[in-house]
């Protein structure tokens, strides 16, 4: 078991289930000689300032966390939860390896012009049905998302078909890039 701690960024702990769901997650982690780090792990007392509370112990556990891996499955609209964004973005700004995945095989363009609508512009781009222009990378999200992964030598996994998003084959993925990144089990 090499130990290193992995924190495990989605949606996922907005679930009914959530507790559950990160319960499977460690033990996959574990099953690959990880140890998983679930935002539930850390106890936040309802009251006054618990936003806060859950801000600075997630933080604290990506700051304990040897690399993350992400659900940026669509969540609650079009793209990716915007908290498992900024965790993204945390993670690769303290150049922590990252890994993702989306259970979704849209790419983003895909995804607003089926909601949104989307046209040609008289430049050569895409907008939606307001006018904001639509990026049309082939990506699973915002570049920004993306970009940050194909930075540090990851991409988005995505599913075949849409999933569930507690479905963890995708996930399961993740942990193996993740040991071949840090090295077998033994």
């Amino acid at each position: 078991m090499n130990g290193r701690k992995i924190y495990l960024a989605g949606p996922e702990v907005f679930l009914p289930d959530a507790v559950d769901v990160g319960l499977r997650k460690k033990s996959l982690c574990q099953e690959f000689g990880f140890v998983g780090l679930y935002p539930l792990d850390t106890e936040t007392p309802e009251g006054a300032g618990r936003d806060q509370r859950i801000y600075a112990a997630n933080l604290a556990l990506i700051g304990q966390a040897d690399a993350a891996i992400f659900n940026l499955s669509p969540f609650r609209g079009l793209g990716a939860d915007p908290g498992a964004a900024f965790e993204l973005g945390y993670v690769a700004a303290l150049g922590k390896p990252a890994f993702a995945y989306s259970n979704d095989p849209a790419d983003l363009f895909d995804r607003v012009a089926e909601s949104l609508g989307a046209h040609p512009t008289p430049q050569g781009g895409w907008c939606d049905a307001h006018g904001f222009e639509i990026e049309k990378f082939g990506n699973a999200d915002n570049l920004m998302l993306d970009c940050a992964l194909k930075a540090s030598g990851q991409t988005v996994l995505r599913a075949e078909t849409k999933l569930p998003l507690g479905d963890l084959t995708l996930f399961t993925a993740c942990l193996r890039k993740a040991l071949l990144k840090f090295g077998t089990l033994k």
